[in-house]
């Protein structure tokens, strides 16, 4: 018989093995929160890499220590992934540091975006968190869920 046959006893014991593993093995990547639009306020070339970002934020963005995480750099389309640090409470940090410091540069306008695995039943209950941010890095009230952009809006 051919493997792949369904009457072969080989793609019986397959299945059955497939069907017999708990759902829960299974892990979606989600979008977990971001700090939406902050403004870099240093570069450090010399240091030796991560993102020193205020505590406040990282605290209202539900970002920990050491935890990895995207910047994305709107003003000059570049993408990096690394770790935050925390950065004095108030003070608006957003300070990109080593070899990341040549793709970032002050006044250039970020993302900073996280991911975390969650079961299917999870997934399916998870929001985001959206912390938006003022020029100088403080918070705004804004609590509007993601949309999509103009085009996706424009369409049908």
């Amino acid at each position: 018989m051919l493997y792949g046959d369904p009457q072969s006893d080989r793609w019986t014991r397959i299945g059955r093995a497939a069907m017999a593993r708990p759902e829960a093995t299974m892990k979606l990547q989600m979008f977990k929160s971001k700090i939406h639009r902050a403004t870099v306020t240093h570069a450090d070339l010399a240091y030796e890499g991560s993102v020193t970002i205020d505590t406040d934020l990282m605290r209202a963005a539900n970002i920990l220590p050491y935890e990895a995480v995207h910047v994305w750099n709107i003003t000059r389309g570049s993408r990096l992934v690394t770790y935050a640090l925390e950065g004095p409470a108030g003070s608006g940090a957003v300070c990109v540091n080593g070899a990341a410091a040549h793709l970032n540069e002050p006044g250039d306008q970020v993302i900073i975006a996280t991911f975390a695995d969650f079961e299917p039943a999870e997934a399916a209950r998870h929001r985001p968190t959206v912390v938006r941010v003022d020029t100088q890095n403080r918070p705004i009230a804004d609590a509007r869920p993601e949309a999509a952009g103009p085009v996706l809006r424009s369409i049908g």
